[in-house]
This record gives structure tokens, C-alpha cells and sequence, in this order.
């Protein structure tokens, strides 16, 4: 039989690595760039509207005696169906001696870690396969195995941290991002078990089964059994194409139902089994659906989808291999479901991991002048960036440029910023460590396959470091519930409770955390006879329906922010109110107008 063509053996295997380009990067690279990355929006931060919220209400109200099993908020089912995250949060908050909004994210913080070890090594494990291993050189000199495979997996933890989808939602403490490190845990797994004959003797092979047990359980209670089901059906298919014993992806797929059938009998119990089927093709209805869900696609997964596209193309020749055929499968299994749910970018968020592992293969096949146009953009956009973010920051320290800070002053009326040396200074280190990242980067750097996206993952790293340092205290004013539950709490005497209706659970967390004050929906079974009641403009007329307000004034409209559109109707008991107004200016003697 004659042997292939050159050109087609070029074509099913694009990957031509020397040694010397198959370096590894320095050991302490990943560990600081993991911790620049998971430890701001961690640390300093108040949980922010509204699903960061309102899951925090969700933890506050376990932790104080609510049920476990029927997550709630005052009575009031939560927003989001999940148990495990929960879980997590309230036990972190009885075992830590942290303050509260740090302690429940100290979980949340690890799932982020495991979200970016498991996509390292799954990768790692997907590029020791001999179909993803590069080319011989005819007079040698090729990569070593174990050292083309570390430096795609550098490749894909740079990818990772650089895809711009990431960095909010994977910092909150929600069952969105318990999701994510659990997804990526079972995409592990697969990879893992995935591994040829010659590799076998790498990982126990119990290894793979135990992750995969642990991810679709941690998976189905953190709110995503079907999605579970779907990527863990598609993944143990790979395990039986690549020949594994029934009773290896017989005991996954045993696993599988069995954590989505308990995820589904809480559910039913809480008569909310519905909620667990992600389903809202209604949304598609529109042209406007369709550019906003191609925009979405855009953007948040950029980087990562331009290079797991590349590697489609230039790895044609090897869909069918595991290296190429499982990640591409569990992204666009994750993309898919993204679309049956209405476009939801919480849904998106899963595909992340499998594209990072498929990305990395790019790397060896990328032409020198691509890696530099890549650099060129992450330079200009990201020291764009930077600047923007100083340049403001400055404005409202200094008052210069008048222009950003007038319009600072205009869309957060009472905001007044303070200078915290403990919040620039790390500022100041990581835009100290991105300038020698450029220089090292256009200087003659030794080549690496990583290399090309060094910047990319660095620059997004530096401006979520100064976002979440020079801007904390803004986004914290802006975007958390501290400053009106704060100037509701100064209405309130101390022992005094609060009565709340159509106030949703990031409101009540506001008041019960920022306010420290006693919350109780009106009309719940155990609820004392408390002096205040605050309600939401909107649902006025239901209040007036539910409550006779003949014993209620109303006491003043508080809004989010001065001047803001969103205010809240406080109301005093008729019969504990004092006798004349204390000429604080707040209206005692009409009925609000509901707008």
C-alpha cells in the first residue's frame, strides 16, 4: 500500500513543534496569574445586583434557620432552583469567622480554582493522545510528549482567563458558577477517561469515574440536571467509542440519572420541576433576538471561539479524535442548550471550558503573523482600557478631567470617593507587571506556543485588578443595595421591624446585610406587629388590596440613589407614629402616586 501524502499527512495533522517551542511556563506564572484573577471580586466586594443577591439572601435566610431542602427567602421560593450552592454558602457562613458577604464566597472562590485546574488538565490529558501529538521532524528535535502537551495546556488556562464571558459571572456566589466548576469537572473526567492504552498508566483508572460521580451530582443540585444529562449522555458515548468496558460507562451514565432524578424529586417537592428545564425558544421571535444572541456569541466568548474555530479548520482531518471531537461536542452541546433557554448568557457560561481545551490546539498550527496581529490587538485594546479605567478613577479623586467626573457626579448623585492605599496599591503592581509583560513580549522572548496569548490573558487580568480595586467603591455604590438600606435603617429605631411586600429577595438581602434590620414579609404566618412597612410603587394597588392602610402613613419615598427612579415607599404605623413631623422635610400626609 503507498504511503500517505506528504500534504496529506500535513493536512490531518497540522502541528509542526520543536522542542525549544514546547517550553512550559515558569511554574509560578499560573499560581500568580490564578491568583490575580479569582482573588479580586472576591475580597472587598458587596454582593451586587441581583442574582449575586438575591442567591445571598437565599444563604442568609439557611443560616438562620430556614429550610434546607425548599431553598426560600422570608416564605418566598427563591429565584434561582438550586440546593448545593446554597448549601455551601450558609455552612460557610456557620463555620467561618469571616464577615458575611466574604465567607460565602470563600467556596465559590475554590469552584472558580477547580473550574481553571480542570480545564489545565483535562487539556493536558486530551494532548498526551498520540492523534494530537505534532509531526516528527525528519533529523529530530520534536517536542517530547509530556512537554507538548503542558504548554497546550498552559495554552488553554491563558485562553481561559482571557475569554471575557468569564469574569463576572464566574465571580459571584450563585449556582451559575457552582454550575461552572462542576461542568468543567465532568468535562475532566471525560478527558480523562478518554486517555489511550499508552497513557492508561498515567491516572488510576477509578480517577475518572470518582470525578465524573462528583461533577454530575455537584452539577444536577446546583440547578442544572438536564444539561447535566445531556453533556454527560454525549460524554459517555466517547467513553463507549473508545471502547471502555459497559461497566466503566454503564456506572457514569448510572451516576448521571441518579443525580438528576434527586435533582427532580426536590424539585417536584417544591412543585418547581419546570424550572429545571431550560426551555424559552419563545424569545426568538424577533430579528432583534437573533442580533442580540449573535452579539452575545461576539463577545463574550473572545477570545476562545476565534481559536476553536481555527482549530476546527486546520484539525478537519481529526474530528473524530478525542482531543478534537469532545471538547468541540460539549461546546456546542453548551451552546446549544444556551439557545433552547432564550439565549441566556448564564447558559453560555458552560461552553467556556471545553473551548479554552479546543483553543489550545490552535496554538501549534497559528503563523507567526497572526500571534503578532493577536498581541498588537490585546496591547492597544486592554493599555486602552487600562488608561480609560486611571483616567476616571483620577477624575474622581481630583475633579480632572471635569467632564468624567461631572458625569460620575450625574449618575451617582450622593457617591463621595475616598482614597484607599490598600486598593491601589495592588492597582499599581498589576499595571507595573503588565508594562513588563509588553516588554518582555516585543522583546526577543524565546518562542513558546503559549506566547501568543500571554497578553491577551494578562490584559483582561489587569483591568479586572483595577476594576475591582480603583473602582470597587464605585461599582459597590452603584451597583449593590448599601446606600438605601442603609438610610432605611436610619428610620428605624433600634428593636423596631420591618415589614416588606413585592420587595424581592436582592431588596430584602440589602436590608437584612446593609441595614441590619429584622425583615418580614407582610402577611407571613409569624410575623410581628412592626411599625414599618416599605413596598415598591408598582405593587401599590396589591398592598392596598392585601393590607388595610387606614393605620399606615406614608413616611417618605427613599430612592436606590438620589434622585434615582427607583424608590420605595416607607410607611409608619398610624399608631406608633409620633404626633407631629420632626421637620425632616419627608411626607406624612398623603398616598403615593404609583407611576
Amino acid at each position: 500500500m503507498a504511503s500517505p501524502s506528504p500534504r496529506l499527512v500535513q493536512r490531518l495533522n497540522p502541528a509542526l513543534v520543536t522542542a525549544d517551542t514546547a517550553r512550559r511556563l515558569p511554574r509560578w506564572v499560573p499560581w500568580v496569574l490564578m491568583a490575580a484573577y479569582i482573588l479580586p471580586g472576591f475580597l472587598g466586594r458587596d454582593p451586587w445586583r441581583t442574582q449575586d443577591l438575591s442567591a445571598f439572601a437565599v444563604m442568609l435566610d439557611m443560616h438562620r434557620g430556614g429550610p434546607w431542602w425548599t431553598p426560600e427567602v422570608l416564605g418566598a421560593p427563591a429565584d434561582a432552583l438550586a440546593w448545593l450552592p446554597y448549601w455551601l454558602g450558609a455552612l460557610a457562613l456557620s463555620v467561618l469567622p469571616l464577615p458575611a458577604e466574604l465567607a460565602v464566597r470563600v467556596p465559590f472562590a475554590g469552584l472558580l480554582g477547580l473550574t481553571l485546574a480542570a480545564t489545565w488538565y483535562a487539556t493536558y490529558h486530551l494532548a498526551r493522545e498520540p492523534a494530537a501529538q505534532p509531526l516528527s521532524l525528519a533529523f529530530g528535535g520534536e517536542a517530547h510528549p509530556a512537554d507538548y502537551a503542558r504548554a497546550l495546556a498552559d495554552g488553554a488556562l491563558l485562553v481561559m482567563v482571557a475569554t471575557l464571558g468569564l469574569a463576572m459571572l464566574a465571580h459571584e456566589a450563585t449556582p451559575t458558577a457552582a454550575q461552572l466548576g462542576f461542568a468543567a469537572l465532568v468535562f475532566y473526567a471525560v478527558a480523562l477517561g478518554l486517555r489511550s492504552p499508552r497513557n492508561a498508566a498515567l491516572v488510576p483508572g477509578w480517577m475518572s469515574v470518582a470525578l465524573w460521580w462528583a461533577g454530575v451530582w455537584g452539577w444536577a443540585l446546583s440547578g442544572g440536571p438536564v444539561p447535566m444529562l445531556v453533556v454527560s449522555a454525549a460524554g459517555a458515548w466517547w467513553w463507549w467509542r473508545s471502547g471502555h468496558p459497559a461497566r466503566v460507562w454503564g456506572s457514569a451514565a448510572l451516576g448521571s440519572l441518579g443525580a438528576a432524578g434527586a435533582a427532580f424529586a426536590l424539585a417536584l417537592a417544591a412543585d418547581r420541576a419546570i424550572e429545571l428545564i431550560p426551555l424559552r425558544l419563545g424569545a426568538w421571535s424577533n430579528l432583534a433576538a437573533w442580533q442580540g444572541f449573535g452579539r452575545l456569541l461576539a463577545w463574550f466568548l473572545w477570545p476562545a471561539a476565534a481559536f476553536a474555530l481555527w482549530t476546527l479548520w486546520r484539525w478537519r482531518g481529526r474530528w473524530r479524535e478525542p482531543h478534537i471531537g469532545w471538547p468541540a461536542t460539549a461546546a456546542a452541546l453548551a451552546v446549544g442548550i444556551t439557545f433552547l433557554n432564550g439565549g441566556d448568557d448564564r447558559s453560555l457560561l458552560l461552553a467556556l471550558p471545553p473551548l479554552a481545551a479546543l483553543a489550545a490546539f490552535a496554538l501549534p498550527t497559528l503563523r507567526r503573523s497572526v500571534s503578532a496581529l493577536v498581541d498588537w490587538f490585546a496591547v492597544l485594546f486592554f493599555t486602552g482600557a487600562a488608561t480609560l479605567v486611571w483616567l476616571i478613577w483620577i477624575a474622581m479623586q481630583t475633579g480632572i478631567p471635569p467632564k468624567p467626573a461631572a458625569n460620575i457626579a450625574r449618575l451617582l448623585p450622593g457617591f463621595e470617593p475616598t482614597l484607599d492605599a490598600r486598593l491601589v496599591l495592588p492597582a499599581l503592581v498589576a499595571t507595573a507587571a503588565w508594562i513588563g509583560a509588553v516588554a518582555w513580549r516585543l522583546g526577543r522572548c524565546a518562542p513558546a506556543l503559549w506566547r501568543g496569548v500571554v497578553l491577551s490573558a494578562s490584559g483582561l487580568t489587569l483591568n479586572w485588578v483595577l476594576l475591582m480595586t480603583l473602582w470597587l467603591p464605585l461599582l459597590n455604590y452603584g451597583l449593590g443595595q448599601a446606600p438605601v438600606s442603609q438610610r432605611m435603617a436610619a428610620l428605624v429605631a433600634p428593636g423596631d421591624c420591618v415589614l416588606v411586600h413585592g420587595l424581592d429577595a436582592a431588596r430584602i438581602a440589602g436590608l437584612q446585610h446593609h441595614g441590619g434590620l429584622q425583615v418580614w414579609r407582610l402577611g407571613q404566618p409569624d410575623a410581628p406587629r412592626c411599625r414599618w412597612l416599605v413596598a415598591m410603587p408598582a405593587d401599590f394597588p396589591g398592598l392596598a388590596r392585601k393590607e388595610d392602610l387606614s393605620d399606615w402613613q406614608l413616611r417618605t419615598e427613599l430612592p436606590r440613589l438620589r434622585e434615582n427612579r427607583e424608590r420605595w415607599l416607607v410607611f409608619e404605623r398610624r399608631s406608633e407614629a409620633p404626633a407631629q413631623a420632626d421637620g425632616d422635610g419627608l411626607r406624612t400626609d398623603s398616598m403615593p402616586n404609583p407611576r
